[in-house]
């Protein structure tokens, strides 16, 4: 049986002491961790609290704007978005996630259930769409199918450039078994790196993807913090992995 979430309202339903309706633990959602995007606060609490006794960890932004910084800083295996957000509107949360080449499943909530409406959601760049009034219980499975969808690049965990290894859902970064504590900028500038290990990435895809900027300020901001995740990944290592490219940008690749 499962619970009819409505927009603005609290579901109400056969509940546990907890204060959730009894639902089976997810399978196969060890450590999945998801954002939920949602201004009405009740239902987000509730939703937090259910998908946490299913075992997934959910973090939560109350509006556009954060759950687009939220989404963009951080690493998730699913993203709820709510279509009607303050701030800035569900959709051109995704629109922009989607131009930053961020891929992670997105599953669009809406009070907006029409035909027309979930093929606007879809062609903005979500994954699936489940119209409000709904039962946790669907919203879960749905999840859970989206949270099972791997092998692109994108939604890889951990990324290995020879010895080093970055674990995005971790933000772990370790070479040769040994820790590197990096500054969140200079996780993401990695990130970006490793994601297209053997090939150039110009200071404009940089400047796009990793600073949010969409022209060349004339700064160092670039070359200052590569110079310092340079130092912080090859100090006291013998093999050097990345590589300034002169007149094109930056390369991290494996040469041993």
């Amino acid at each position: 049986m499962g619970e009819t979430m409505t927009s603005g309202s609290q579901p109400k339903s056969d509940a546990t002491d907890s204060g959730c309706a009894a639902v089976p633990p997810a399978s196969n959602v060890t450590h999945m961790k998801i954002l939920i995007i949602e201004d009405d606060l009740e239902a987000a609490a509730y939703l937090t609290k259910a998908f946490r006794e299913a075992g997934i960890l959910a973090d939560h932004a109350s509006d556009g704007e954060s759950g687009l910084f939220m989404g963009t800083e951080n690493t998730y295996d699913v993203m709820v978005i709510d279509r009607m957000l303050p701030r800035r509107d569900g959709l051109s949360v995704i629109a922009e996630l989607r131009r930053k080449a961020i891929h992670t499943p997105v599953l669009i909530l809406s009070a907006l259930g029409q035909v027309d409406d979930r093929v606007t959601g879809l062609r903005a760049g979500g994954d699936d769409y489940l119209p409000k009034p709904y039962a946790f219980s669907e919203l879960l499975a749905r999840v859970e199918v989206l949270g099972r969808r791997k092998g692109t690049p994108d939604q890889d965990v951990l990324y290995r450039v020879g010895d080093l290894e970055l674990d995005r859902l971790s933000h772990e970064v370790r070479r040769a078994g040994k820790e590197i504590v990096l500054q969140p900028r200079e996780f993401r500038l990695l990130e970006y790196l490793m994601k297209n290990a053997g090939q150039v990435v110009t200071r404009t895809m940089l400047l796009e993807n990793v600073w949010d900027y969409h022209f060349d300020p004339q700064t160092n901001v670039i070359d200052v913090h590569v110079s310092r995740l340079r130092a912080k990944i090859e100090r006291d290592f013998n093999m050097p992995l990345l590589k300034t490219i002169r007149g094109a940008g930056y390369m991290i690749k494996d040469e041993g």
